[in-house]
């Protein structure tokens, strides 16, 4: 006889599921993830999955050169700067400036050498003087560079307009380059490379936390018209993320005071915050959602540095104050 007859009365035998019920179930499963991840993407405005996987990659590439051999970080900071540069002008001249981005290469890459070593005080300037000279010639470089150009029929341009390629210049060398060499300044002080870390890493932390709680709080926006993702509920999760990594930071890392730590993450909080702001006020008159396209998830690495260049200045003036 037979198991089924021992069966109690109405009770169907259990089969295994099929292939094909299988794959249903996975395909529904796939499905319900993929809406979820695209709710998650709109709210936030990026391909948060890819995002995360860049900027691990960054970040590996950043620790390596800060804590192995910090001198490596002039070859880190070279690329970002080149590329952000590069990125800010190939933006400008798509909404119709000339901007020349082989000074602007120039400029980057003497920038980072000059601001990492100092010069001898003999010379009757002070020994983080290379940055500033480094800057202005970028300035003279680029301007010069699209003076000469106008020789040419085909780059000539009426005088405003000339003008303003040259105001597109001045504003790549001091919002990009000027701004974020102030990290390699940083680094190269001694004991500055945990500072680079440490302001770095409450400027990610405020970026998390922003969008943690903003996904999941965010109602009341803090700018609408520039950047209207950011709410006030993401602002207050930034700063609570942020302080706390401040503290640790400053007592395990740079071996400073609890408040030492909240100073540095209140600071950066709203050097970030404003950093992404200017950068949203930049997009939003060049009409365009991110700088550049081919970081997935990122949009551009301008895009990922803007929360950076406002807190690289404001760190250095921190770390001379405290040390």
């Amino acid at each position: 006889m037979s198991d089924d007859a021992g069966a109690p009365h109405g009770r169907a035998k259990k089969h295994p599921p099929t292939r094909a019920e299988i794959q249903a179930g996975l395909a529904d499963v796939e499905a319900q993830m993929r809406a979820r991840s695209d709710k998650i993407n709109a709210r936030s405005g990026r391909n948060l999955g890819m995002a995360v996987l860049i900027g691990l990659g960054l970040g590996g590439g950043l620790l390596a050169s800060l804590l192995i051999f910090k001198a490596l970080f002039m070859l880190f900071a070279g690329f970002l700067l080149v590329v952000a540069a590069i990125e800010l002008a190939s933006a400008l001249r798509s909404s119709g400036r000339d901007i020349p981005r082989v000074p602007i290469v120039i400029a980057a890459l003497v920038a980072v050498p000059a601001s990492f070593f100092p010069l001898s005080t003999d010379l009757g300037f002070g020994r983080d003087a290379g940055h500033w000279f480094a800057i202005l010639f970028g300035i003279a470089l680029v301007t010069l560079w699209r003076l000469v150009e106008l020789i040419w029929p085909s780059r000539r341009a009426p005088l405003n307009e000339v003008l303003k390629d040259l105001a597109g210049g001045v504003l790549i060398m001091t919002y990009v380059i000027f701004l974020a060499s102030f990290t390699v300044v940083l680094t190269a002080k001694d004991g500055g490379q945990w500072w680079t870390l440490a302001f770095l890493i409450i400027v990610v932390s405020t970026d998390v936390g922003a969008y943690a709680t903003g996904l999941r709080f965010g109602k009341h926006p803090m700018a609408p018209k520039i950047s209207p993702k950011k709410t006030w509920e993401g602002f207050a999760g930034a700063a609570g993320v942020a302080i706390i990594a401040g503290i640790l930071l400053a007592i395990f890392m740079l071996q400073q005071q609890w408040w030492v730590g909240v100073i540095l993450a209140v600071t950066m909080l709203l050097t970030a915050v404003s950093g992404d702001l200017v950068e949203s006020l930049i997009k939003r008159d060049l009409g365009i959602k991110d700088i550049s396209s081919w970081l997935p998830g990122h949009g551009g690495l301008l895009d990922r540095l803007d929360s950076i260049l406002l807190s690289a200045p404001v760190a250095y003036a921190l770390f001379l104050i405290f040390t």
